[in-house]
Order: C-alpha cells, then sequence, then structure tokens
C-alpha cells in the first residue's frame, strides 16, 4: 500500500486545528484566572465595529450576545475617563447583554468566581451570574444568582465581586448577564474583568470549635496583586457561600473578604471587613448545640491598618471608634475598637445557655466608615477567629451562680 505523504499531513493538520478550536472552546483551568479572563488576548478585528463586539466568538474563549464593547484604559465616554484593573482591557456589558465562557470542573465540588465591576450610569445595575451544565455533560441543574453593583466600595471606581456554585457536571458555562429592565440607552451598563476561578473546600466544625470555617481561611480567589478585597454579596438561604460555613444577611449589601497582604488580619491569612454597618451581617447557625447547655463564643474585632476613619457627625463631632456587635443565641456583647487606622486588634466573648437549636452567631458593624484621606472609600471593622465552644459543667454550674 502507498501512502500519500501530503494526505498524512493534511489530516494532521486538521486534527491539530480541530484540537485548538476545541481548546479555544472550553477551560481547563486550576484556581486562578479563566483563559483570557482579562480579555487581553486580542479580538479578530473581522467581527469588531470599532469599539462595538459585532461576532459572537470575536473575543477569543468567550461567547458574547448583545451590545457589548471592548474597553481600553484611558478611553473616553462623554465625560468620564475609563479605567481598567488588570492591565489594558475589559468589556462594557450593554442592557440585556451576556458573555459566555465553557469550563472543564469535577463534579460535585464548589466553586467561587471572582471577576471585578464598575458602575456606569445606572443607579440599580444587577448583574446575573448563572453556572449551567453544557448539554450532554451529565447535569440538567442550572445555578443563578443576583449581584448588586450599584453601591461603590472604593474611590477608583472598580470592586471585585465574588459568587460561589457546586458543580453539577463536568462541563460547565458560565454566563454573565446585565438586565435591569427597560433603558433609554442600550449602551448603559457595568463594565467587568479580571475573571477567575478557585475550588472551595468545605470546612467542618471540630472538637475545637463548634463553628465552621470560624477563621475566615477558606474563601474566594484574592487576586495577588488586587489592593482592595473581594467583596461578598448578601445570598438567599439555597445559595452556595463563597464564604462555607458563612452567610451574608442584607438587602443589597456586601461585606469584603480581605488577606493580610493588604490589611492587617487578626490571625492567619484572611479575615471579613464589615463595609455596610448594620445593614450587612455575618450569619451562622449552629445545629449542635443541646438547648439548656452552656456555650462560649469568641471572636477577634480589630482594625484593618487601612485608614478607616470614625464617622463624624453635623456638629463636628465623631465617634471614639468602630464598634462590633455580635450575638450567640439571646446573648450579646460590644466590642469596641479604637486603633486610630494604624491595626490592632481585641477579643470579644458571650457566654450563654442555649435557649433553642439551632444557635444563630451574628456579627456586625455598628457604624458606617470612610477612609480618612476622603476618597470616599468605604471600610469597617474587620473580625476574625471567631469560635464556639462547650463551657464544662462544673465551670456552667458557676454561671448560674
Amino acid at each position: 500500500m502507498v501512502i500519500d505523504k501530503r494526505s498524512v499531513r493534511r489530516a494532521a493538520l486538521v486534527l491539530l486545528l480541530v484540537c485548538v478550536a476545541a481548546a479555544r472552546a472550553v477551560s481547563a483551568v486550576g484556581d486562578g484566572p479563566l483563559l483570557n479572563g482579562n480579555f487581553e488576548d486580542p479580538p479578530n478585528q473581522s467581527q469588531m465595529s470599532g469599539s462595538v463586539v459585532t461576532g459572537e466568538h470575536a473575543i477569543p474563549y468567550w461567547k458574547t450576545s448583545g451590545h457589548i464593547e471592548l474597553i481600553c484604559s484611558g478611553q473616553k465616554q462623554g465625560d468620564m475617563v475609563l479605567t481598567v484593573p488588570d492591565r489594558t482591557r475589559a468589556l462594557w456589558l450593554g442592557n440585556g447583554a451576556s458573555i459566555e465562557q465553557q469550563i472543564s470542573l469535577t463534579p460535585g465540588l464548589y466553586y467561587s468566581l471572582t471577576f471585578s465591576a464598575s458602575r456606569t450610569c445606572s443607579q440599580d445595575e444587577m448583574l446575573n451570574v448563572t453556572a449551567a451544565p453544557v448539554s450532554g455533560s451529565g447535569g440538567s441543574l442550572a445555578q443563578t444568582g443576583e449581584l448588586p453593583v450599584q453601591t461603590v466600595y472604593t474611590s477608583s471606581g472598580w470592586d471585585s465581586y465574588s459568587w460561589a456554585f457546586k458543580a453539577e457536571a463536568g462541563l460547565v458555562s458560565i454566563i454573565i448577564t446585565h438586565n435591569c429592565g427597560e433603558q433609554e440607552d442600550p449602551a448603559c451598563g457595568p463594565i467587568v474583568d479580571a475573571f477567575a476561578i478557585k475550588t472551595l473546600s468545605q470546612p467542618e466544625a471540630t472538637g475545637d470549635n463548634m463553628l465552621r470555617n470560624g477563621d475566615f481561611e477558606e474563601g474566594p480567589y484574592i487576586p495577588p496583586e488586587s489592593p482592595w478585597g473581594v467583596m461578598v454579596p448578601p445570598m438567599d438561604e439555597d445559595h452556595v457561600s463563597p464564604l462555607p460555613g458563612w452567610k451574608i444577611m442584607s438587602y443589597k449589601k456586601s461585606v469584603k473578604y480581605v488577606d493580610s497582604a493588604h490589611f492587617a488580619v487578626p490571625r492567619g491569612a484572611c479575615a471579613v471587613e464589615l463595609v455596610s454597618g448594620v445593614e450587612t451581617a455575618l450569619l451562622q447557625e449552629v445545629y449542635t448545640t443541646v438547648e439548656g447547655s452552656w456555650y462560649r463564643l469568641e471572636f477577634s474585632a480589630g482594625d484593618a491598618a487601612n485608614g478607616c476613619a470614625s464617622p463624624s457627625y453635623d456638629d463636628g463631632s465623631s465617634s471614639p471608634g468602630m464598634k462590633v456587635k455580635a450575638y450567640a443565641g439571646p446573648s450579646e456583647t460590644t466590642v469596641d475598637i479604637d486603633f486610630r487606622g494604624a491595626g490592632g486588634s481585641k477579643r470579644g466573648k458571650i457566654e450563654f445557655r442555649a435557649t433553642a437549636s439551632p444557635t444563630r452567631v451574628v456579627l456586625l458593624s455598628l457604624g458606617y466608615h470612610t477612609k480618612s484621606d476622603n476618597s470616599g472609600t468605604l471600610c469597617g471593622p474587620v473580625v476574625d477567629d471567631v469560635s464556639l465552644v462547650p463551657i464544662p459543667q462544673p465551670y456552667a454550674r458557676r454561671l448560674l451562680l
């Protein structure tokens, strides 16, 4: 049999192109940025009209729909000069627009998506995030969440957000959609950038701590170069939390997940900054407490060393510092923090008798704060190292006296 070498080379080239096309369609990534997650890979110019994306596959590794613009850092939009948090490019999502990337995951594991967003024109902007099993990949349950982005927490106008889900299949489409109803300008919408993903472990309670993830060491991906942390938005009861074990109870406000590389953290590598005052609370329900038994809750409340100032009032006065309030079952305590923005922490403690099960543990800030540099950046006290343990019976009897 005579082998046509040109046919073999042609077949090999076709196979190579198919493999390359498949690789460009599906991301198989570990913890860290998604493929072209910062949109720096140049688009196909034949599918662009100026800055407007006209082809659904113009942005490598992404599928787009609706009015989408490729934004470059320093570009002017009316009187506004646009900035980009990661390198030089980002995407502007018009009303009803969406972007999608298929990623290869491990079914049954939990994941957290992190990305940056900047509000542009609407006062009530919302992003829908969906993780949907790709048809034929062995799953059918799509998970969707809403991320409110109308509150700007940093002076740069950019905030990083997180959202978590459980992988229901080995191949999942991550879809981000902007839909705020009727808008006069179809191009009005948020700018998004810097997409990354992280596998979330699910820490369990131990003999030393009845709380799950009480030290906040497990949480969403924080970009190494990001100086502002990652927002963890409010979530419904059934949603997966980017902070395993904890729920964020609020209407539209968030808490901030911070690292020791950029903030003063009481213990370990990560903590939570309460940046939304009384509008947001950290909550965990403990189902292993026994009605009538005694328990001790302890936690650290601190200053993030980020120049967070005490709130000022109309008469020119200010409060003595920040306050963290904690509830455990029927009891509560307040910890005052006044480290003048230089870091430091104090321990809070509650000893209580459980009156019901589950026992609710709640942490919140009692004030609204901004950084002392007049930038308008929202800030607040950090909480960390939260533990709940049973009180031995001999000691518990003394508490009854």
